[in-house]
């Protein structure tokens, strides 16, 4: 056997390998998440909840969609950020005018 065939069939048989295991994963997921799923739609019911929460800390990092302008400059413009969450969300995008 050549060098390229040799190469051609191990890319070949990598790439079934990996079309394998991501098969496999997404199986495993969908199993392990109808078993975990409905306790946590019965829990979300339950307690009313109605958004996503990222961190507890300031209310312009609970949720980055539901953040107004001035929010985060509440304690004055030039304030240093304190909250951790701050300064790895980044500002919602429809809070800037697309040019």
């Amino acid at each position: 056997m050549t060098k390229h065939r040799k190469f051609i069939a191990l890319t070949l048989f990598l790439a079934a390998a990996l079309g394998l295991l991501l098969g496999y994963g997404r199986s495993q997921v969908s199993a392990r998440l109808a078993g975990e799923l409905p306790p946590l739609q019965a829990l979300v019911r339950t307690l009313q909840l109605t958004d996503l929460s990222l961190w507890t800390e300031a209310r312009y990092t609970r949720h980055p969609s539901q953040a107004d302008r001035f929010t985060p400059f509440q304690d004055f413009p030039a304030a240093l950020e304190h909250f951790p969450a701050g300064s790895i969300i980044a500002p919602v995008l429809t809070l800037h005018p697309q040019p």
